[in-house]
């Protein structure tokens, strides 16, 4: 039996702060779940619970994020420039470096149990991309991995590569959180205040640069989930 994710479109212009902290929440109460189940296992007791998985889209008004191990100088935009764009700016405890969220990106936020699924950070993170992956393709882009640069790319190997989906998460007894960032109808004019991920030499692309037209988000959206469950071998059911 496949298992069950807890789906919720949480909609667009959701503060950054707000979905972080709702994620931690969840995160910590799967967290009690299996301490108290390691505790009557302790106890020879059987009374387990389940813990819950959850996906979340939003959208985010503008907004730079740093990884915990990712370099503040890769933040190119002083607090006069972000006041002037309208951005904040906020440290995370995700992986990765630096990167952007904003109106026309859709930001995807799995809070899974991966020992219910398989216990393998490089694996999930594999599975994200295919899931990015198989999405794009609808639209015909073809999109790709490169070796060592976590997300999905175009052009791999070629002068003009470009990525097209950031992704950074943490983990914490094997619950995840954070998740991926795909860039739909954004203004990529906002990553000019950055280096993207840390990395100097690539740009960054959009569904809409890239097929020259606005897309359906809430078509896209109808993609991701649908390639989600099959990636993932899960039924999404709404909240």
């Amino acid at each position: 039996m496949k298992q069950e994710v807890i789906f919720q479109d949480l909609g667009n212009a959701r503060d950054y702060q707000e979905i972080w902290d709702l994620q931690e929440e969840l995160l910590a109460e799967n967290i009690a779940v299996k301490q108290y189940n390691r505790a009557q296992e302790k106890e020879g007791l059987t009374d387990f619970k389940s813990t819950k998985n959850h996906l979340f889209f939003v959208e985010h008004p503008h907004v730079y994020t740093l990884g915990k191990s990712g370099d503040v100088e890769n933040m190119l935009a002083n607090e006069d420039k972000l006041n002037e764009i309208e951005a904040t700016f906020v440290k995370t405890n995700r992986g990765g470096d630096i990167t952007y969220h904003g109106p026309g990106q859709l930001v995807g936020y799995p809070i899974l149990d991966l020992e219910t699924f398989k216990p393998d950070i490089h694996l999930y993170m594999r599975n994200l991309e295919e899931v990015i992956i198989r999405t794009i393709a609808e639209y015909g882009l073809k999109g790709e991995r490169s070796s060592g640069e976590t997300g999905v790319w175009l052009d791999v190997g070629k002068p003009y590569a470009r990525k097209i989906c950031a992704m950074g998460v943490k983990a914490s007894r094997w619950i995840t959180m954070h998740g991926f960032a795909l860039n739909v109808n954004s203004d990529l004019r906002y990553f000019e205040y950055i280096i993207p991920c840390g990395i100097k030499d690539k740009a960054v692309a959009s569904l809409n640069r890239e097929l020259n037209c606005e897309i359906d988000m809430e078509e896209l959206k109808l993609f991701v989930k649908k390639h989600f469950e099959e990636v993932f071998e899960v039924n999404l059911k709404n909240s």
